[in-house]
């Protein structure tokens, strides 16, 4: 079975203009924002701790920085019982030491259970194919609220 966008990614965690100045701000809000989320919709518990040293701990093997503006954190958690997407459109592109050196403004962070190997590589390629093409990443920019950027998200994917 693949998986689609709509699958991973909830309204709830699609947030436009979200207000970060850095790499570890990012990643310390993504951390929040799942685990609230994932306490809120019951499926898994962990906190934003474990989580934001999940993230940093992959970030220390090379930037998720994927270039044209996309970050694409992720990692995998025992905790968590099925994968789930944050899309993030930033209020202000930020440095992430991206492939290209370009800062980013658009984020799309993945968690996925510990043993969940095949599942998260082939989450990753979608992700990767979207961002990949200009059209996506330009829809999901223009997105006037969060409404419509996790509408665009889906739709477009």
């Amino acid at each position: 079975m693949t998986l689609r966008i709509e699958d991973i990614l909830t309204q709830e965690r699609t947030l436009k203009a979200v207000p970060v100045t850095s790499k570890k701000k990012l990643l310390e809000q993504l951390a929040s924002l799942v685990a609230e989320n994932m306490a809120t919709e019951h499926i898994g518990e962990a906190s934003a701790d474990d989580i934001y040293e999940r993230l940093l701990g992959r970030e220390r093997m090379g930037s998720t920085g994927i270039g044209e503006g996309i970050a694409i954190p992720h990692c995998r958690l025992l905790q968590c019982e099925q994968a789930m997407g944050v899309l993030l459109q930033l209020e202000t592109p930020i440095d992430y030491d991206a492939i290209d050196g370009k800062p980013i403004d658009l984020v799309f962070a993945l968690l996925v259970p510990e043993e969940a190997t095949d599942e998260h590589l082939q989450i990753l390629a979608t992700l990767a194919t979207n961002f990949s093409q200009e059209s996506y990443r330009e829809s999901l920019r223009n997105s006037p609220d969060s409404k419509h950027l996790y509408t665009r998200a889906i739709a477009n994917a």
